[in-house]
């Protein structure tokens, strides 16, 4: 299932930050009034109505300024549109439509994705009448919408999903072969892992920061097995993002990870780790998918840097714990069979089941050996255990009360599932559930 991609598009300081804010759930995106804060694109993984999607915020679109820094923005929201299965275009309602209002409507005529015209801070019905002005811009249906109190979010968000594209079907022949997809951050040796393993240049390999715009896929062999290898753009800091078609290359790496069973994350061993290696780590884990983490360029360290770069990406990835670092050289082709029999070991532990009965009998010892602490002097029963799903790996552990199993204790329930069963290079979830209730996913 491709992700829909909702672009949040209009003229400065309308409120687009808040309102992505508020889809996302969360405050992501800087807020503060006065225009230009939003320079860059903000990408988000958010989810409405069943529909998980990647939720674009842009900079203030002013197509009639010739500002240096005003132009560049123009270009980021183009490059969103441009990606975009839906347009947010935020209006404001307690303004009268202005020039810029005029062009940004005019321009956006011309995309060929649905576009959905809101008009923000609708938040009393004086600011809705006052809102009733922009319909003079030829447009056929306004949603009246208060991003900073939530009033009308519920009705943007049905009108929004009724316009992402449908959900696909996975073929059989598709959903047997396993898929992963390359990551990381530039130059760390992707399209080379990808060239070694297919026996020719297949994608361009080059020392420039977004030499490779596209997502490529490859089938590969490792062993018997046939493997989906996709290769991705690398993914710097959002604030180095500056050229188009690298910034194009952001989404499209975000949804082949989203298509895909698993990734490596490519990290070199001869620059130190970074906070953005942790960020795309923290995409594959948020996304449910197997990880492995291959260290590249391990013939230019000595086996002490090698150590401490290893070190410093457990410490930077915490929340991974589970996923194997397997040290290689692309460029000696040493290290490349072990880091492919690992990704699809993780792949494999990705779609493992246990029986409820072997999960249960396992479970039972747990709870003798340690049983939950009690919580506000109430005592905290665990009765049974059952696996839910696989892809990830999901786990429904019924309980008198759910919410006061302490989150020490889940992280003990899940060493102890890891330490039995493996699971190596996947993610595993623990869903707590009071009985005669169904698990929230």
């Amino acid at each position: 299932m491709q992700l829909p991609v909702v672009a949040v598009v209009g003229r400065p300081n309308v409120g687009k930050s808040t309102l992505f804010n508020r889809l996302v759930g969360r405050r992501l995106a800087v807020v503060r009034d006065e225009p230009g804060v939003t320079r860059d694109r903000h990408y988000a993984m958010a989810h409405a109505l069943g529909r998980d999607y990647l939720l674009v915020d842009t900079g203030g679109l002013d197509l009639a300024s010739s500002d240096a820094l005003t132009e560049s923005i123009a270009r980021q929201v183009t490059i969103a549109v441009e990606e975009a299965d839906v347009i947010l275009c935020v209006l404001d309602a307690q303004t009268e439509p202005t020039s810029s209002d005029e062009d940004a409507v005019a321009a956006l005529r011309r995309v060929k994705c649905s576009v959905l015209y809101i008009a923000n801070r609708a938040d009393s019905e004086r600011s809705i009448q006052a809102g009733h002005s922009h319909y003079s811009l030829g447009l056929d249906n306004l949603l009246f919408v208060s991003a900073l109190h939530g009033h009308g979010s519920g009705a943007l968000e049905e009108a929004m999903v009724a316009q992402f594209p449908p959900v696909s079907e996975v073929g059989e022949e598709e959903e047997r072969t396993p898929r992963v997809a390359v990551v990381g951050r530039p130059n760390a040796g992707k399209s080379s892992l990808l060239n070694v393993l297919v026996g020719e240049e297949r994608q361009v390999v080059h020392e420039v920061p977004g030499t490779t715009v596209d997502s490529i896929d490859s089938v590969v062999q490792v062993g018997d097995q046939p493997l989906v290898v996709t290769d991705t753009a690398g993914m710097r800091r959002q604030a180095r993002v500056k050229h188009g078609t690298e910034a194009i290359g952001v989404i499209q790496s975000v949804r082949s990870v989203e298509r895909s069973h698993g990734a490596i994350l490519m990290i070199d061993a001869d620059r130190e780790p970074s906070e953005q290696d942790a960020k795309i780590a923290g995409l594959v884990k948020d996304r449910g998918r197997a990880l492995v983490i291959g260290l590249n360029k391990v013939d230019l360290v000595t086996g002490a840097q090698r150590k401490e770069c290893e070190e410093k990406i457990r410490e930077l990835m915490k929340f991974t714990p589970w996923a194997p670092i397997l040290p290689l050289s692309v460029k000696q082709g040493k290290g490349v069979d072990a880091l492919m029999e690992a990704a699809l070991a993780s792949i494999a532990n990705h779609d493992k089941r246990v029986g409820t009965g072997e999960l249960n009998r396992f479970f039972a010892e747990v709870l003798e050996n340690h049983p939950p602490p009690t919580m506000n002097k109430r005592v905290v029963r665990l009765y049974y255990i059952t696996q839910a799903r696989v892809r990830p790996p999901t786990f429904v552990i019924v309980s008198n009360r759910p919410d006061d199993v302490h989150f020490s204790y889940r992280r003990y329930v899940e060493n102890q599932i890891r330490e039995r069963f493996g699971f190596e290079g996947s993610p595993i979830r623990l869903v707590f559930k009071a009985k005669g209730k169904k698990p929230t996913p």
